[in-house]
């Protein structure tokens, strides 16, 4: 599969995929760049022309840009531990939507977010299936050298590579071939900032970031860097970190969020909560008004213990709270 550039300039080109300048560079053909205006078809020898095309389809497959648009993701239900079926047939969730996974531990949440990573068909212990858009999704989801369907933070996250916070970022906007990475390391940094609470600084190496830091970096960088459409996140609450805006932030950013939790405000935040018991779905909850109206009570105590957090970290005396 080849891409054509019929009755584009090189403007044109250059400014949907910017990266064939650097392919033009490697090449001997940056010339062409002195000549925006011009039809890339008219300018650049046949061959070249037939490999760039190549080359385009390659990076669209790998960046995401030429695959399916996810605007929904479906969970059909397979068994309980015990063999029976389970009670909930079905749950979809949209683009924009965040759905909580509940109940006790043990009970299988994990195995749920588990299940959607791999885009189950049938293959897994539960049994369950994932569909994308309501149909059956091809293998490219689960095999492809493309973008994956999820992205997945989990309890555990720690850096293994000598880097400070900007070499990580910078090489995470390279291999995705993000326009303005500039623009885009500056916000995920100070996103990330903001999430923590407690300030690094972008020469900070990432080995040396607290538990919080890190995933307050990595809650960023997949809102902002990841083509994933689906974000898993798993117990977010012991991150250490502004759960309630980093929801906002992966919500703004078009990403389907599911996320197991026993935090009840983060729970009531959630479009809906779906009850796990036994390794199966059981029921989807619906916030009620009065839960709406008990979140706004939870949400001022909350903000009491984030100030505290933060007197204490400050070194003060809690003699008054």
């Amino acid at each position: 599969m080849s891409v054509q550039f019929a009755g584009m300039t090189v403007e044109a080109v250059l400014g949907r995929w910017p990266f064939v300048e650097q392919f033009l560079a490697e090449r001997g053909l940056a010339g062409v760049l002195d000549e925006p205006q011009a039809d890339l078809e008219a300018v650049l020898p046949e061959q070249a022309l037939i490999d760039l095309g190549a080359f385009v389809a390659e990076m669209e497959a790998f960046l995401g840009a030429g695959s399916q648009e996810v605007r929904e993701l479906t969970i059909r239900g397979g068994r309980a531990k015990d063999g029976s079926p389970e009670p909930l047939a079905e749950l979809t969730v949209r683009v924009g939507e965040v759905i909580c996974i509940v109940g006790p531990t043990g009970s299988g949440k994990s195995r749920l977010l588990g299940d959607i990573e791999w885009v189950a068909r049938g293959d897994t212990p539960t049994g369950r299936h994932v569909l994308i858009n309501g149909e059956v999704p091809g293998d490219e989801w689960r095999f492809g050298s493309g973008p994956r369907l999820v992205a997945q933070l989990s309890q555990n996250m720690n850096f293994v590579m000598d880097l400070s916070v900007r070499e990580f970022l910078t090489l995470h906007a390279e291999s995705r071939q993000a326009s303005e990475p500039a623009e885009k390391i500056e916000r995920i940094w100070s996103w990330a900032n903001e999430l923590a609470g407690e300030p690094f600084a972008m020469d900070t190496p990432v080995t040396s970031l607290s538990g919080g830091q890190s995933r307050a970096l990595m809650i960023a960088d997949t809102a902002v860097l990841s083509a994933s459409p689906v974000v898993l996140i798993d117990e977010i609450e012991n991150a250490g970190i502004d759960r309630r805006q980093a929801l906002d932030i992966l919500v703004r950013q078009e990403k389907i969020v599911l996320m197991a939790t026993h935090d009840p405000i983060l729970a009531l935040m959630g479009d809906r909560r779906v009850v796990i018991a036994g390794g199966a779905m059981q029921k989807v909850i619906e916030p009620s008004a009065q839960e709406r109206a008990n979140l706004d009570e939870l949400k001022a105590l909350d903000a009491r213990l984030m100030e505290l957090r933060r007197r204490l970290r400050a070194g003060e005396r809690l003699d008054v709270i």
